[in-house]
């Protein structure tokens, strides 16, 4: 049967320090999809939003910059972030915009230590880190409800306030276990009811009423500390992991350093379905440090471009994208140095394109 051609539009958000240098390795990954296969095509356009336009500006990206972007498939960002700029400036004015405008309810992020990769724990295979995290991504504890009361005064208080609905908590988290229930796993709620007296007993109280609709489906909670230790003592635990916004931004983080660090981390940002455009990016953020070095690790991007071929029905090119990034790792000529090499940026994106272009043939 022959398949539909599909043309997608793709908007480029490049940002801030490494993360034009990333992009680039990305599109050109994309590229190298659309000359392999005939049925895909990409169009790109850039818009060049971030911490350097909004000290040309005042703004990190223009009042209808939501308009502008509502009109493409899909949005790819580097990263956004400046010593320059102030962190709340820099994350609500672009990234947590997008993401809450869109309705990109659904934070996707694998947590898997590929082949070829090392793992800093001690006596951990390859086996026994490979988890997805479902995190909630439009409210939670980053909703941006709360207040500064009596400000430059000894009664300064500050006031921030973490939103849980029914309607978002009960969707994340059904999500989790129809993906569970796909890949024959288990979920694991991540919470801190003992503490969180409101927002994390209805947090609770939900995951329990949603487990009963997947009885085939092993449903465990888990505080929010002593996950932290079990995602290093045993890993394994872990196949489906759901949590709110803060619970989910910071394990991921510490899930990327037991998976080989943040430069193989990678985010999808999903309106699952498909009203808004879904958002890809490589979670490891500017990286002001190395920026203009060449030296950034691309296959976090890479990878965020394998979930994009995911969402838009191409399973079958997300996977031989994943695979072609396995293959350079494995053979070790082509890795940068926070993965214990000495290739640029360039380089390793070009790597993946040969080796994908050999896994196509």
């Amino acid at each position: 049967m022959k398949l539909a051609a599909y043309r997608y539009r793709i908007a480029l958000i490049p940002g801030d320090g490494v993360g034009p240098e990333v992009i680039t390795e990305a599109v050109k990954v994309l590229k190298t999809v659309a000359g392999l296969e005939s049925n895909l095509n990409f169009a790109f356009d850039c818009f060049p939003w971030g911490c350097g336009y909004y000290l040309e500006t005042g703004k990190v990206m223009p009042a209808d910059g939501i308009e502008q972007l509502g009109a493409y498939d899909a949005i790819l960002l580097g990263a956004v972030g400046s010593p320059a700029v102030p962190d709340h400036v820099s994350l609500r004015g672009l990234l947590l915009r997008i993401r809450q405008e869109f309705d990109q309810y659904i934070n996707l992020r694998p947590i898997k230590l590929l082949p070829g990769v090392s793992c800093p724990l001690k006596s951990v295979g390859r086996e026994d880190v490979d988890m997805i995290f479902v995190r909630e991504n439009t409210e939670g504890e980053y909703s941006g409800a709360g207040a500064r009361l009596y400000p430059g005064t000894q009664r300064e208080v500050a006031l921030q306030t973490a939103t849980f609905s029914r309607f978002a908590t009960e969707r994340v988290i059904r999500y989790a276990f129809r993906l569970a229930e796909r890949l024959g796993r288990s979920v694991t709620s991540i919470s801190k009811a003992n503490a969180l007296n409101y927002s994390m007993v209805f947090w609770d109280e939900v995951f329990r009423q949603v487990a009963r609709e997947f009885p085939e489906v092993p449903a465990r909670s888990l505080l929010v500390d002593a996950a932290a230790m079990f995602f290093v003592w045993e890993p394994r635990r872990f196949e489906v992991v759901v949590g709110s916004n803060l619970f989910g931004d910071i394990l991921t983080d510490l899930g990327a350093a037991i998976a080989g660090g943040m430069g193989l981390a990678a985010g999808a940002n999903l309106n699952p379905e498909k009203k808004y455009p879904s958002m890809f990016e490589p979670i490891h953020g500017s990286a002001p440090d190395i920026a203009g070095k060449g030296i950034a690790n691309p296959l976090a991007a890479v990878w965020s471009v394998s979930q994009m071929l995911d969402h838009f029905g191409r399973p079958d090119w997300g996977a031989k994208v994943l695979k072609a990034v396995e293959t350079v790792l494995v053979e070790g000529k082509y890795r940068t140095p926070d993965i214990g090499g000495s290739s640029s940026t360039e380089e390793v994106g070009s790597a993946v394109c040969h080796r994908l272009m050999t896994i196509s043939r």
